[in-house]
């Protein structure tokens, strides 16, 4: 078990200035685990400063600390000049340059804030970093200092939490503690130290604050009301709000940097509602790093409750240069817990303040993603509008407003907006807009998306085809991320800002999508779009092939008929074919010939083009001669007459009514056509390749015909070959009119 000791320390009995009051706790031997270190705040008091017109302390040796103020007797007092400090590290022993000490004091409870009084004005607190030395020098600029000017002197202990105590103590020792009188020294207060490693004198007589709540005495309120702080009842806590528009953001609790829950002084009080959020810098040293502040935290809460005379930490929410939430004043972060951050506003209104000062020093982006987050959060929980205002009406005059005044604040404001003060600094005031945006994106969810175009890409039906690459449009939106998910794979994202991504598909039937994803967590999905990635050009699969064509007639330019022949194929979709020589074309895809017309003697190129619906080509050509042969080049056997006329070939063509009279073409080429005039009276006749008869034609027509090919044979390369006419004799209609031949070579 442990007893309890109260040690008063004099002077051969008598108490020592102060009436400074220790409690010892004596473990058992049984006890082996040292109790927790609680944090302390020493003081010294300044002295005046010979031929300086103002107050101070000389360079001295101190306890242990690491953020500092100075503080006066009368709350509503202030310091008009400049409040400059140095200290020693406790590290290097080397001593800081001077550091102003802000000491405009923005920061406090309301004046008639139930449960909350505090007792001694006081400068912003400094984080120094570990400190075992001090100098202090205050200039009053020609006018009065405040009476009990004191450097307040933290440390801000372990961290390991103690237990909170349930009502406020009074002064002097618990029942059943034993009061001993001890004598001790006084240190030697004289001594400086140089500017270099010379290690100050022995540290100036100080008062340390106890841990423990400092008795509920009667206090003066900056409103001049006197009150004595736990004779208010405390506001019972609200229900917490069920949701919020924004989700909660990761918050380290009161037990996760070390809060002291034994300095609480009165529990909270709440607002009926959150209206606010007050934006706050704590005005410190920006050269720490993330793994102090929660030393940094505790140490606020210790000045706040032991220098300041308030209940608890002043702000609702801390955040680091990391972008570490913390929470403040205890209550419940879900609550809407009055604290102690913007005088004149704190009911209605939540303090967040950024450690470290930001008056030239621009904020981290994280530190601003933070205040965003909880900003959001804390809004959302009561329907406020991040981007939006509210009215808030201050029941005092605080300097800025005067009593009775209702203002338009943005719901997420700085605290220069509610009271005469620099805070929250010029870099993080600019800073602002990209907080409310930020906000505002967290309390949205994300709406729908649509892709509205698809570049690289044709659409057929319902779907689109590509060579591969894509390119995906979409409106902007306030959303922090687009993602592009192929068969339900995020391939690509892009900022918020963007309104297309460029993505390359693996070949086959793609499932595309563009999801939209808002800082919240919220996210949007577009339709699904069948996208086929193709890089394979069609092929021609039967090379183009130009015959002489049957079953029309020579043109009286003396142009042949000719059919192109092909067969063109495309692994996916083949979504065009045009002939794009001798003249342009364009076909239906399922296409295989071309019925044209082929100038006499002339070399030309015939051009096939094929795209399928993915943009690949292919190409192809062949270069032919289309030649027309006159009869009167015929090798000609048995009796022929000549009929004249201007619509036979040459104006003439030959006729043969005698059975077995032949004609014979001979030529070098791969394709050729019997050119014959057609009339109701012409007969038959048989046709032979290359001396072996392959067929028997009909001449015979219903009305007269000219320059008409009626017959055709091709062959699949070029070679020599003759053609013969043989007349059959056809009863009761004999003849036969040649009138010529043409080939392809």
């Amino acid at each position: 078990m442990n007893r309890r000791v109260t040690v008063a320390l004099g002077t051969a009995g008598a108490l020592v200035a102060g009436g400074a009051v220790y409690v010892l706790a004596v473990d058992s031997p049984a006890e082996s685990s040292p109790e927790p270190r609680p944090g302390r705040v020493h003081t010294m008091a300044l002295r005046p400063m010979s031929g300086q017109g103002g107050m101070g302390l000389p360079a001295r040796k101190t306890e242990p600390f690491s953020l500092l103020g100075v503080s006066w007797d009368d709350v509503k007092a202030r310091v008009d000049g400049p409040v400059r400090v140095r200290t020693r590290s406790a590290v290097t022993g080397r001593w800081s340059p001077w550091r102003l000490v802000e000491t405009g004091e923005a920061d406090a409870p309301d004046a008639g804030a139930p449960n909350e009084r505090p007792s001694r004005g006081a400068t912003e607190p400094l984080w120094v970093g570990p400190s075992n030395g001090v100098e202090v020098t205050v200039n009053g600029k020609g006018g009065p200092l405040p009476k009990g000017l004191r450097v307040d002197l933290v440390d801000p202990g372990d961290g390991r939490a103690r237990k909170p105590r349930q009502t406020p103590r009074a002064a002097g020792p618990a029942p059943g503690d034993m009061v001993l009188a001890a004598a001790t020294g006084t240190p030697d207060p004289t001594a400086s130290p140089s500017e270099s490693t010379t290690a100050p004198a022995e540290p100036e007589p100080t008062t340390t604050a106890p841990a423990e709540p400092a008795s509920p005495t009667p206090t003066t309120s900056p409103s001049g009301e006197p009150s004595t702080s736990p004779s208010a009842s405390p506001t019972p806590p609200p229900a917490a709000a069920a949701t919020s528009t924004a989700p909660r953001p990761a918050i380290v609790a009161r037990a996760g940097w070390g809060a002291d829950e034994g300095l609480v002084r009165n529990p909270p009080s709440y607002a009926p509602q959150l209206k606010v959020v007050f934006t706050h810098h704590t005005a410190g040293t920006n050269d720490y790093t993330c793994a102090e502040s929660p030393a940094i935290i505790r140490s606020i809460m210790l000045y706040h409750v032991q220098t300041n005379g308030w209940d608890d930490i002043g702000y609702n929410f801390l955040v680091d240069k990391c972008g570490t939430i913390y929470e403040g004043r205890g209550g419940g972060a879900d609550r809407p817990v009055i604290g102690a951050h913007t005088y004149g506003f704190n009911t209605g209104s939540t303090g967040v303040a950024v450690l470290g000062d930001h008056t030239t020093t621009a904020p981290a982006d994280a530190a601003v993603g933070a205040i965003a987050k909880v900003a959001a959060w804390k809004l959302g929980l009561h329907g406020g509008d991040p981007a939006g205002t509210a009215q808030m009406t201050t029941t005092i005059d605080n300097g800025k407003f005067p009593a009775g005044v209702t203002v338009t604040f943005n719901t997420i404001a700085a605290h220069r907006d509610g009271y005469q003060t620099e805070c929250p600094g010029d870099q993080l005031y600019g800073r602002l807009g990209a907080i409310r945006t930020q906000a505002k994106a967290w309390s949205t969810p994300a709406t729908s998306v649509t892709l509205t175009s698809v570049g690289g890409a044709t659409k057929v039906g319902t779907t689109y085809y590509t060579k591969g690459t894509v390119t995906l449009g979409w409106p902007s939106a306030a959303v922090s991320r687009y993602e592009v998910l192929v068969d339900d794979k995020v391939v690509a994202t892009a900022p918020g800002s963007a309104t297309s991504a460029r993505v390359t598909l693996a070949a086959g039937t793609r499932k595309v999508q563009v999801r939209a994803v808002n800082i919240n967590g919220t996210t949007a999905t577009s339709p699904v779009h069948t996208m086929v990635s193709d890089a394979t050009a069609p092929v021609f699969g039967t090379a183009p092939a130009l015959t002489v064509r049957s079953g029309a007639s020579v043109g009286t330019n003396s142009t042949i008929p000719v059919r192109l022949g092909w067969k063109v194929t495309d692994n996916t979709l083949l979504h065009s074919l045009k002939a794009t020589s001798p003249t342009a074309y364009t076909f239906a895809t399922n296409a295989s010939a071309w019925w044209s017309t082929a100038k006499n003697n002339t070399a030309q190129a015939w051009t096939l083009a094929a795209a399928d619906a993915a943009g690949n080509t292919r190409t192809a050509s062949i270069t032919r001669t289309a030649v027309l042969v006159h009869d009167t080049s015929a090798s000609r056997s048995g009796t022929w007459q000549t009929w004249s006329g201007t619509s036979n070939l040459g104006g003439k063509a030959y006729a043969s009514k005698t059975k077995g009279a032949s004609a014979s073409y001979t030529f070098t080429g791969r394709s050729v056509g019997l050119i014959f005039q057609r009339r109701t009276t012409t007969g038959a006749a048989h046709i032979y390749v290359d001396g072996v008869k392959v067929a028997t034609v009909d001449t015979r027509a219903s009305s007269n015909t000219y320059r008409h090919v009626l017959w055709t044979h091709n062959w699949s390369t070029s070679g020599k070959h003759t053609v013969k006419i043989v007349v059959a004799g056809t009863s009761g209609r004999p003849t036969v009119v040649t009138d010529g031949a043409a080939y392809v070579k």
